[in-house]
């Protein structure tokens, strides 16, 4: 499988910072090829105060704890690789590669943007 470059991983990153969540969602999963996962601001029981955003791979959505966290790229691309990993079986699935995932979109934003206000 083909990976996103540096300027596909940005403009995902610009969705969500514009409010966007949904679309960027609806384009990953278009490249990944898999279904997209719902998300909503909301909490599920046990993890109500212990994290920002949580997975459900029985129902294939992302619970963010509030807004402010709907709209956070690295927390949402955080999930979402665990939506993909469950899906694809391919990618490793612990929290730090997770957070490598999300990491790489944001440092291909901040190189974008970097390229772009020169």
């Amino acid at each position: 499988m083909s990976e996103l470059d540096d300027l596909k991983k940005a403009e995902i990153v610009q969705m969500i910072l514009e409010k966007k969540t949904e679309i960027a969602l609806e384009k990953l999963s278009e490249f990944y090829r898999v279904e997209t996962p719902h998300i909503v601001v909301g909490t599920i029981k046990k993890k109500r105060r212990t994290v920002y955003a949580v997975y459900v791979v029985a129902e294939k959505k992302i619970y963010a704890s509030n807004s402010d966290i709907f709209y956070n790229p690295f927390v949402i691309l955080h999930e979402y690789y665990h939506h993909i990993r469950s899906k694809l079986g391919k990618h490793r699935g612990s929290e730090r590669h997770a957070n490598m995932y999300a990491k790489e979109f944001i440092d291909s934003y901040n190189k974008m943007a970097k390229l772009f206000n020169q």
